[in-house]
């Protein structure tokens, strides 16, 4: 039989299993590596590009409930995150496994086993689509998120990512929930030298204080109470990659401290370390509140010594209702693929549908018309798209005025104010705050107040 073009690795302590293992599978694939120490698996995945990783469930003697295995499963997706992981167990615990499966993991194996079953299973972990590593060739053709739109605006943001991409700035992502930020950070990775090493993704504003440092840093075993084992945090998993700080705005100032001073010395210590770790990796931040507004306070603000730290450049994603000229083209995009999910291809949208579309403010920006696009595409019974298939809140209509003003409440008029201005100006907040005498950090407290 002719051996597949596979890489394959196996993790497991047992050097009798290493060896058997190796020895069978290097009949059918064209390189099969192995190591015994889990320690390594960072440095080893990161560098590997392999297509499925046998991983042994329990390293730990006297340990076998399986939790080494689901935390080094954990570290592997993280790293490679398209790589098949097929778990190694002596147990056979149908509870573990689905666990594991539900995390990520392509299948299973009981030790001992029988070759034919561990190569069926492997060879099904193959055929798996997406689940093997891409190739260093069609790694952006398979990964890059595909970015909507045409307006001038746009073309403004990605001419920025192509002019920042190759080089190792550290970039701040500025924009509205919903405008595709996490999209252009993925686009400066793939685009850039670091393409084929890993892109860490971390959401600061779900990190309590009390894990911060263990989280981004890593922790040695037995550093504080459920420290079971060594952790690499996401600084390490992210090494000669990309790391990405998604919601950066979020972070209280003790956080930001211990941020600053990562990134100033670009050495880091895992807790309960003193070990120095040096960092390489491409920074880039995100977030949808002012920090300029909050770096001109002086109590509870953002560090401004942090902010000229993490913005080398910025780039601004602009809110869907500053590029409408680019909407038509995005609700088709998404007819198309709820169409497919849902077995209803060929939706349009009327005239008057997509006249409605253009009156709403979106407040949610794109995110919110994919949302109203699928909920539109399940509930309608027509294949041309209506007007009273889209339900949006009365107060982001455009065009909406009450009839009373004068009942209004002073909020209420500075919220439908504020609303005249932007139709006026179709949306455009630089043009929207000049008319209104407003500085724009102004204008967007003001649009976050009202839900705007």
């Amino acid at each position: 039989m002719e051996k597949q073009d596979k890489k394959i690795l196996i993790i497991d302590d047992d050097t009798d299993v290493l060896g058997t293992a190796r020895m069978f599978l290097k009949q059918f694939f064209s390189q099969v590596d192995t190591e015994q120490n889990p320690a390594n698996i960072n440095s080893i995945v990161s560098r590997g590009d392999y297509h499925v990783i046998l991983l042994d469930m329990n390293f730990r003697r006297g340990e076998h409930d399986g939790r080494e295995g689901l935390y080094w499963l954990e570290r592997i997706l993280t790293i490679a995150p398209q790589t098949a992981v097929v778990l190694i167990t002596a147990y056979g615990d149908i509870e573990l496994a689905v666990e594991a499966m539900k995390q990520g993991a392509a299948d299973f194996v009981l030790k001992p086993w029988k070759n034919s079953k561990l190569l069926d299973t492997i060879y099904k972990a193959l055929s798996k689509g997406g689940q093997h590593a891409p190739s260093k060739d069609n790694t952006e053709a398979l990964q890059a998120p595909q970015m909507i739109g045409q307006s001038a605006v746009m073309q403004k943001v990605y001419d920025m990512i192509d002019r920042v991409a190759e080089t190792n700035a550290n970039v701040l992502i500025l924009g509205e929930n919903g405008t595709g930020k996490e999209m252009v950070a993925r686009l400066l990775h793939l685009k850039s030298g670091r393409r084929n090493k890993p892109f860490v993704k971390v959401d600061m504003g779900a990190i309590t204080n009390s894990l911060m440092e263990s989280e981004l840093f890593g922790h040695q075993k037995g550093a504080f109470t459920d420290a079971y084992q060594d952790k690499a945090g996401k600084f390490e998993l992210a090494s000669e990659g990309t790391l990405f700080l998604d919601e950066i705005g979020n972070l209280s100032s003790s956080q930001q401290a211990k941020l600053l001073s990562v990134l100033q010395n670009r050495t880091l210590s895992r807790v309960g370390s003193n070990e120095e770790i040096h960092l390489n990796i491409r920074l880039i931040c995100a977030t949808n509140i002012p920090l300029y507004e909050m770096a001109d306070r002086k109590d509870d603000g953002f560090r401004q010594d942090l902010l000229y730290r993490i913005n080398t450049v910025e780039i601004v994603v602009p809110p869907l209702r500053e590029r409408k000229d680019d909407l038509l083209r995005l609700a088709e995009h998404f007819l198309d693929i709820y169409g497919k999910k849902y077995n209803k291809p060929g939706r349009q949208l009327s005239k008057s549908a997509l006249k409605k579309l253009e009156h709403y403010h979106w407040p949610g920006n794109v995110r919110e018309l994919q949302h109203a696009v699928e909920r539109s595409v399940i509930l309608s019974q027509h294949d041309t798209l209506q007007p009273e298939d889209f339900a949006f809140s009365e107060g982001n209509i455009l065009s909406h005025q009450p009839k009373e003003e004068e009942a209004l409440t002073l909020d209420e008029n500075e919220k439908l104010f504020i609303q005249r201005a932007l139709e006026r100006h179709q949306g455009n907040v630089t043009r929207t705050a000049q008319a209104l005498g407003l500085t724009r950090t102004a204008l967007y407290r003001r649009l976050d107040k009202y839900g705007l």
